[in-house]
């Protein structure tokens, strides 16, 4: 069975007709071809599929598309501006915060999202943000620097 929806992307308003046991992952990437949400583990474990709706993070994996409906999410494609990176996304860059870059998009989201809710963050906040997800490579210690770090550069203003 097929069910309208819409659906705010990145700014941009969609109208899909859906699958209704289609997740908001299965729409992202395989209708819109939104790619920096991953597919993983598919039961909410890994955060590689993390998205912001309505600014808060969920596992896309885990959300049918047809229950968000007049929704607004937000994937890591839409932090960009103009094709520049975001300030958050440089810091990861910078303080390398990643390495095969798999769970990078999720982990971008859930900081994004509290970096913007929280004016006093320590290491041990941000450990916690992150408890979510899983990332195989890099051992957090950089991921932490570079949250911290774009910490900084939005505290200096330099984060839109």
């Amino acid at each position: 069975m097929r069910q309208n929806i819409t659906l705010t992307i990145n700014g941009q308003e969609h109208r899909l007709q859906v699958e209704t046991h289609c997740t908001l992952l299965d729409v992202l990437r395989d209708e819109l071809h939104l790619n920096s949400v991953r597919r993983s583990c598919g039961e909410g474990e890994c955060g590689a599929c993390t998205v912001l709706l309505n600014n808060e993070p969920v596992n896309s994996c885990l959300i049918l598309a047809a229950a968000v409906n007049g929704q607004t999410i937000t994937t890591s494609e839409g932090l960009t501006r103009d094709d520049e990176l975001h300030p958050l996304m440089q810091s990861f860059i910078d303080n390398h915060g990643f390495q095969c870059g798999f769970c990078t998009s999720g982990i971008l989201m859930t900081s994004y999202s509290v970096l913007n809710e929280n004016q006093d963050l320590q290491d041990s906040q941000v450990r916690k943000s992150l408890e979510g997800h899983m990332c195989r490579c890099t051992g957090y210690v950089n991921i932490v620097k570079s949250v911290q770090a774009a910490k900084k550069e939005k505290d200096a203003g330099k984060w839109w």
